[in-house]
């Protein structure tokens, strides 16, 4: 019999999670897997049970919101023999489960998981900390870890839509930054900047063709800073394609190293938490190896 390790954040989501994990040890061991159940007590315990896992665990599903799958993936790179990964969304958002194309109901998302396939997925790394499809830094993009996780589990995603006005009336400050990527040095004023390994973020399909194990990350700034001019950038989402609307700047590449004027008041975002330092420099990188079950639905869309 193959041997899985479910890891299971408690307070992610409003599932009865004790239900849940018993629903999931059946269709597991229908499935030829032995089940480890582990919930999670603290921050970054995720990190520390996948990092400590015996070679010999055939799978390990990440049960929570997607800074829970940060943990999992962060903990696995850790490894020497790297365990093949899934992840169930239980969170807010769940932006990484309907990337993969999951619904809601989380048995059903199971099964088909274990019907899938395995594919290679990039991992991105800014300062050697790893984020698995987002890292964000300016206007909005502290919102994921603004809202408080009392308002995230009474009001789910309203509660980042609540804040999220609240940042909208505020007004807008630009940071001085100078950016290198592809053999090219830029500076320039922005008001966010957004460093991504899939289209959807914040509950919003932001970019369009996005592979995710191309071997590079798409880079999206943008210097607007009326509400007029937000109001149109959020129209473009719904009807065009954002990177080919005035004031955003779009590109791709595999390195990036970006030097800031000034500490940021506010940390980078990544995978919906808070970078825990602050710098003036910053480089992100592609990380190669992650090997990850999935659903075959959205396959062929987000991988070559």
């Amino acid at each position: 019999m193959k041997k899985s390790v479910l890891i299971c954040n408690p307070n992610s989501g409003k599932n009865n999670k004790e239900l849940l994990v018993q629903k999931f040890e059946v269709i597991l061991n229908e499935y030829g897997y032995s089940v480890e159940i582990m919930f999670t007590k603290y921050s970054g315990h995720a990190k520390k049970i996948i990092s400590e896992l015996p070679d010999s665990i055939d799978l390990v599903i990440s049960l929570g919101g997607d800074g829970t799958f940060n943990e999992v993936v962060t903990g696995n790179l850790k490894r020497k023999k790297r365990l093949l990964l899934s992840h169930i969304p239980l969170g807010t958002t769940n932006d990484l489960g309907a990337t993969f194309g999951m619904g809601k109901n989380p048995v059903n998302n199971l099964k088909m998981i274990l019907d899938g396939k395995v594919k290679n997925l990039d991992v991105c790394t800014i300062n050697d900390v790893p984020f698995v499809y987002v890292a964000g830094l300016g206007k909005f993009t502290d919102v994921a870890y603004d809202t408080p996780r009392k308002l995230k589990k009474n009001f789910g995603y309203l509660a980042y839509m609540m804040n999220a006005l609240k940042s909208f009336h505020q007004k807008t400050q630009l940071f001085e930054m100078s950016y290198t990527a592809n053999g090219e040095t830029y500076t320039g004023l922005y008001s966010f900047a957004l460093i991504c390994n899939a289209s959807r973020m914040g509950g919003l399909e932001i970019l369009q063709d996005v592979k995710m194990n191309d071997g590079k990350f798409e880079v999206l700034l943008s210097n607007i800073t009326t509400k007029k001019d937000i109001i149109r950038s959020l129209y473009f989402l719904k009807t065009s394609d954002i990177t080919k609307v005035p004031g955003f700047y779009f590109f791709r590449t595999d390195n990036l190293k970006i030097k800031l004027k000034e500490v940021p008041r506010k940390s980078f975002c990544i995978d919906g938490e808070m970078l825990k330092t602050k710098t003036k420099e910053y480089e992100i990188k592609i990380v190669k190896g992650i090997k990850m079950l999935l659903p075959t639905k959205e396959l062929d869309k987000i991988f070559i």
